[in-house]
């Protein structure tokens, strides 16, 4: 069992930054590569981001390579993810998802294992 939980979204305006967290506990949290996803309003989900714990490989969606950067903390088994440059089209509930034994690059390929509950990232324009 993995347990995330999420912090740190909010309001901001259009070409500010912010930064959402998922702390991650479990037995077993470094066999687990750990990703992002966001859905927004009337659309699925979608793939952001994901990283390895051990070597630190990170993948990114197109839509936020350039923005955003994903980084953890393996101390504190912490994964960031810093969003700069916003849009509005950013406005999306952003959740943390944990995936078994998998790479960063097939992190979007099938559904994770574990999801975060989520936090609103809104962007106004």
């Amino acid at each position: 069992q993995v347990q995330l939980v999420e912090s740190g979204g909010g309001l901001v305006q259009a070409g500010g930054s912010l930064r959402v967290s998922c702390a991650a506990s479990g037995r077993t949290v470094s066999d687990y590569t750990m990703g992002w996803f966001r859905q927004a309003p009337g659309k699925e989900r979608e793939f952001v981001a994901a990283i390895s714990w051990g070597a630190g490989i990170t993948n990114y969606a197109d839509s936020v390579k350039g923005r955003f950067t994903i980084s953890r903390d393996r101390a504190k088994t912490v994964v960031y993810l810093q969003m700069d440059s916003l849009k509005p089209e950013d406005t999306a509930v952003y959740y943390c998802a944990a995936k078994f034994r998998t790479t960063a690059q097939h992190m979007g390929v099938r559904p994770p294992d574990y999801w975060g509950q989520g936090t609103q990232v809104t962007v106004s324009s």
